[in-house]
Parts: structure tokens; C-alpha cells; sequence
């Protein structure tokens, strides 16, 4: 893994073997990042990064100067690189360990400009995140939701769904 722009461009980054994780693709994460180059302003963003894993995703946003970045996930190893990780690097992430699925619930939150987020492909509730999101208002308005997903799920028919994006295995859908 890659961090592939900002001002943190070209820094490997090297998760130890024994996270239980499916980092986002260089090629895949590239494609992303072109997109949503064009679509936000990172300075002005605020980043919810659910199921974040190596925290591959945080990285990108703050290496391009996102100023405010919540990393949400429920493997302790995992927060514990996020956060030896930006500490290195110098990045505004903060962690909250939470079943994602159970966080998504709670009432009297932030709202957030971008919302990411990649479960395992393999998860039966994955559908339910776009409702968990716009349902109990966790996308700021004129914000944009991400979900990365394998070929076998299909989100074109729910209420926000504007895009679908795929890069191999990868795919993107992208809600408003």
C-alpha cells in the first residue's frame, strides 16, 4: 500500500499481516481519489471512514489536508496501527472502536461532508448501510456517501444512489 497524493505522496505504507483486513486497492483507491478530486474540496471536508481497517482510506483524506477524519472499527490491532500510523505522519485521524452497524444508530451526532465506507464483502447487512446513514442523519446536506462493495451487490435502486464506479472486483457506489 501507497499513500498516492497529498503532501504524504509516495509514502508506503506497510499494515502487519496479522490485521484481519482487505485494503482498498492502489489501482481501485487511484480511480476514487481522481473522481472525488474533482467533486470535493479536502481542506473544507469532514471524513467518517466506517470499517477502516488499515485506516488506507483516512490516510488519502488527510494527506490532502482533510482537517477532521472519525475512523470507525471494532479490531482493536487495527486501531491501534491508525493511530501509531497518523501519530507518524501527523494526521488529524481519530479512532472510536464500535460494531459499525451499532454506531450508525445513535441519535444527537456530527454530521459528516463524506462518508466512506467498506465492510467485508461477505456481509449479509451491507445493503442496510445506506439507510443506517441517510436514516439517522449522518451525511451533512450536499454530502456524499461511498460505499465500496463487490460485483454481487447492487445499490441502483435505492432512494440516493447516483453512480456506480468498477475497477475490477472493486466497485464504488456513490449516494447524495
Amino acid at each position: 500500500m501507497r499513500i498516492i497524493g497529498g503532501r504524504l505522496k509516495g509514502h508506503k505504507i506497510i499494515a502487519p499481516k496479522s490485521l484481519p483486513v482487505r485494503p482498498t486497492t492502489d489501482f481501485a483507491k487511484e480511480a476514487l481519489f481522481n473522481i472525488l478530486n474533482n467533486r470535493i474540496d479536502f481542506p473544507q471536508v469532514s471524513l467518517l471512514d466506517l470499517f477502516s481497517g488499515t485506516g488506507n482510506i483516512s490516510y488519502e483524506f488527510g494527506s490532502r489536508e482533510c482537517p477532521e477524519i472519525l475512523a470507525v472499527e471494532q479490531n482493536f490491532q487495527c486501531l491501534k496501527y491508525i493511530n501509531k500510523t497518523a501519530s507518524d505522519f501527523d494526521l488529524p485521524i481519530h479512532t472510536f472502536k464500535a460494531d459499525v452497524f451499532k454506531f450508525l444508530v445513535k441519535k444527537n451526532h456530527k454530521s459528516y461532508s463524506v462518508i466512506f465506507a467498506d465492510p467485508p464483502y461477505q456481509n449479509k447487512n451491507l445493503i442496510d448501510i445506506p439507510d443506517l446513514v441517510f436514516n439517522n442523519e449522518w451525511l451533512a446536506p450536499n454530502g456524499l456517501l461511498i460505499m465500496e462493495h463487490g460485483p454481487y451487490t447492487s445499490f441502483s435502486d435505492h432512494k440516493n444512489f447516483v453512480e456506480l464506479r468498477k475497477y475490477g472486483n472493486v466497485n464504488f457506489s456513490f449516494f447524495e
